[in-house]
Parts: structure tokens; sequence; C-alpha cells
């Protein structure tokens, strides 16, 4: 890609988190170090420990949820915080999860394409020596449902780290509920002729174990995949745009 001038911040993080307390301000200083980003935006989904505390100490701008909403919901959040700070020109939206710690700094590459007009949205496809947890049944989930309905292959697809263009993001809301909204983020903005790239990085986060909250986790993302999926699916969707013009007043 050639050495890349930044003119000026173009980038703004947004950090969903939960009871991170432990790993967030690691994640947001090296974030902040990451050329282009001026704004961190840490959106605090209900955490009944210190995250919120403990990112504003490290320099982010926190949003508070009174209780858990949800990923999708905590997107939704951050986004709207950073278009009230934006200016004359919307910023890039770089999401990244709350625990990556000092890894957070290695997303460069992700924001490099989406500054170059070369891609609207990238996600991030960690190297293969990164253990990503034992999901596998929800990532052949995604990755074959978006196989289907777009024609294009994920390699991580549930990978959350992903930067895109203010036009991107609003092109893909209303984001699909919970643990869906990456997969639902993907096919939509596909179907609508964006521009996703995978890119590899160096980045970890803390892979999810074999207890049972970690079970209770991938059920719930299984769930979410699956009705993310299944919103898509062209039966569905004709059959919204049957009904909706009844439903107006």
């Amino acid at each position: 890609m050639g050495d890349l001038v930044v003119p000026g911040p173009d980038t703004a993080v947004v950090i969903p988190a939960k009871d991170e307390a432990d790993r967030i301000g690691a994640t947001v200083t090296a974030a902040l170090k990451l050329p282009g980003v001026d704004l961190v935006v840490v959106v605090d989904d209900g955490s009944t420990d210190e995250t919120g505390r403990a990112a504003r100490a490290a320099g982010a701008r926190v949003v508070r949820h009174s209780r858990n909403r949800g990923k999708a919901a905590a997107m939704e959040s951050g986004a709207e915080a950073v278009r009230l700070l934006d200016e004359d020109e919307p910023r890039h939206l770089l999401f990244l999860d709350a625990d990556l710690g000092e890894t957070a700094g290695a997303a460069l590459p992700l924001i490099v394409p989406v500054r170059l007009a070369e891609a609207d949205m990238t996600i991030a496809a960690f190297a293969a020596r990164v253990k990503l947890g034992g999901h596998g049944m929800v990532v052949r989930l995604a990755r074959d449902g978006i196989r289907r309905l777009t024609g294009w292959e994920a390699t991580q697809p549930l990978n959350g780290q992903r930067c895109l263009t203010r036009a991107a993001f609003e092109a893909a809301r209303p984001l699909a509920h919970g643990f869906g909204v990456e997969t639902g983020m993907t096919i939509d903005l596909l179907r609508k002729g964006f521009r996703v790239a995978e890119v590899e990085v160096d980045m970890a986060h803390r892979a999810t174990g074999t207890d049972w909250r970690s079970q209770m986790h991938r059920a719930r993302q299984l769930r979410d995949v699956g009705l993310a999926l299944a919103a898509r699916e062209p039966a569905v969707q004709q059959g919204r745009d049957a009904i909706r013009p009844r439903l107006r007043p």
C-alpha cells in the first residue's frame, strides 16, 4: 500500500464492554496510540465492576447502559456518541473488543484500507496461532450462512474487530440483535454492494473457556446468529416487504 500520510484524526474507536475492568484500561491506552485515532468511546453495557471508571481513567469517553442491553445495542450507542462529536467529516468507526489489551495497538491494518477507500468495511482475521475459543459450531453456522446468502467466503465471520465508514455503518442499520450483529452486518453490506475485506492482524483476546458460563455464552451466540440468518433469508424478507405497507397508517 505504500506509505500512508495521515492528514489528521479521522477514526474513532468504539469498544463495547461488560465487566472488563481488568483489561479495558490497556485496551483503551493502546487504541489511543493508533495513528489517526483521536477518540475512543467505551460503552459500559451494564457492568457490575469498575469497567467505566477504568476506561475513563485511561482516556476514553464512556457511555453507560444502566442494564445489559447486548452487543448490538452497545455498538449503536457508541456510534451515536461518535456522531454527536463529529464536526465536518464523519469519522471512520473502528470496533474493538474490550479484552484485547495491548494487542489493540495492532489494529492499524484494519483502518488503512478504509482510510484509502480500498474497502468500505474490513474484518480482522487473527493469525492461525491465536486460539479463538471453542465455538466452531457457531463459526460454521455463520460462515455457511454468509456464503449461501452472498457468495462471499468469510474466514472468521464472528470476529468483532472491524473498521468501516460511517456510510457503511448507517447502511447496516438496524443492526442484528446481540451476537448476531457481525453476521448480519456482513450480509447486509455485501448485499448492498459495499466492499468487504478480511485483513490478517496480530491481535488476540481472551479465549472462550469450557465452563458453564462459557457454554451459555456460546448458546446465546448460536441463537443470535441463527436469528440473524433467518431474518435475512429471501422468503422471510419478501414476506416482510409484503406486509410492511399494510402496517402503515
